[in-house]
């Protein structure tokens, strides 16, 4: 079974809000008693956050749904309901998390880059919290509102600071396993690297990331054999080392002109800016190949020659290239942008109707107790201040039309009276 896992689907739910209480105070002396409820607690939120200790998004192959708690119900005494603890998921550097429809959310590529991927509802508001001149005993409260809930999609992009890029079966995996401490499965034959590997260099006082990218075919760029899923793993590379097989003769391989031609043809028709990137073109195998022009180097992993000398050539590329980008100042946090409402017609039934979508609409509608008649008057100011109303008549509601908002449904009435289907 793979141990490495560079796409998933994630379920996240974020807790649900607690109810606010509904209570009045009972004390002796006290024969009125004003109202004492207190307020639920919000729901804990779902954080996805880049750890560079997790190397592949396996975690979440079988196991793919993220819950934080919920908020604790509001209580008499004015005793507030506690905040549900979020919960925290962590995830490879280079994660970018998208929708359904594969539209980009967030690129989590730095340690400690996270994104507010389920947000917990908000706690319902306790009857005290209703108390006016003109409510004086309000015998209703908000219930808590449902968390954010939803599907994404995880695609893993591998941080290197080195992509081995080659035709497959050319000896990459041999390669990282002799210039780092990776233990990649070594055989002769096609694809014999069905996932990425990593392997960290180290030269002097430095480190370098080499990432052991499975061999490229040509068409890969239109998604040819595993072309899309290997690709992305070069786009991170601050540096590419391209592998021609000097052995060319007896693996059945293109000649190394040709090889090269190929590859960076695959390389640029996938990612134009791929071709500007700092590279170095080398021969492998050369311990039982020819010699050729077309390469800057020739080594060979099996006998070591050629190696130490790659190894320095990369660490200098490698360094310029991180002087060429500024450090990151602090790690990034994305958040869903805010929604207000929306209208949207609603036909069923022979009757002509609307539904408000919308987190601030549906949490004006959602008290303990819609029949109370101080209820109604607090929902009807609620929706007139956020303008629902008039969004009602710019969308064409008419007299008599039905209107739902989550489960309070109403009939619409121009003067702004709200009855009770």
């Amino acid at each position: 079974m793979s141990g490495f896992v560079d796409e998933c689907s994630l379920h996240v739910k974020g807790g649900d809000g607690g109810a606010g209480a509904v209570s009045f105070r009972r004390e002796a002396h006290v024969p009125r008693g004003g109202p004492d409820g207190g307020d639920g607690g919000s729901g804990g939120d779902v954080w996805l956050i880049a750890d560079r200790n997790v190397a592949s998004l396996l975690a979440f192959r079988d196991h793919p749904h993220r819950r934080a708690a919920d908020g604790v119900h509001g209580q008499g005494k004015k005793k507030h309901g506690a905040r549900g603890d979020d919960m925290i998921v962590a995830v490879p550097e280079g994660t970018v998390v998208r929708d359904q429809n594969g539209v980009v959310l967030a690129d989590l590529v730095h340690e400690g880059d996270r994104y507010l991927a389920a947000e917990g509802g908000q706690g319902g508001r306790g009857n005290a919290r209703f108390l006016s001149n003109r409510r004086r005993a309000p015998a209703f409260a908000e219930q808590g509102e449902v968390g954010a809930e939803r599907w994404l999609r995880l695609e893993l992009k591998l941080v290197a600071d080195v992509a081995l890029v080659g035709f497959p079966n050319v000896g990459k995996s041999t390669l990282i396993s002799v210039i780092s401490a990776a233990k990649p499965k070594i055989a002769d034959y096609p694809f014999t690297t069905l996932e990425p590997n990593l392997g960290v260099v180290r030269l002097d006082d430095r480190e370098l990331v080499v990432a052991d990218v499975p061999g490229l075919i040509e068409g890969a760029s239109e998604g040819k054999g595993l072309g899309h899923q290997f690709l992305r793993h070069v786009e991170r590379a601050r540096v590419l080392c391209v592998l021609v097989d000097l052995a060319w003769r007896t693996a059945g391989t293109p000649e190394p002109d040709e090889q090269i031609e190929v590859l960076l043809g695959e390389l640029g028709r996938y990612e134009p800016g791929l071709l500007e990137r700092p590279r170095i073109v080398i021969g492998s195998r050369a311990d039982i190949g020819e010699p050729s022009d077309a390469v800057e180097l020739s080594v060979s992993a099996v006998t070591g020659d050629g190696v130490r000398e790659l190894v320095g050539r990369l660490a200098k590329l490698v360094t310029e290239a991180r002087a060429s980008v500024p450090p990151a100042e602090a790690f990034v946090v994305h958040r869903p942008v805010s929604e207000g409402f929306r209208v949207e017609p609603l036909d069923g039934g022979g009757v002509h109707g609307w539904r408000v979508v919308g987190r601030q609409a549906e949490r004006a509608v959602a008290l303990s107790d819609l029949t109370n008649p101080d209820a109604l008057s607090y929902v009807q100011a609620r929706l007139r201040s956020l303008g629902v109303d008039r969004a009602l008549a710019r969308a064409g509601a008419r007299e008599g039309d039905r209107v739902q908002i989550g489960s309070f449904e109403f009939e619409y009435q121009p003067d702004d009276q709200v009855l009770m289907s």
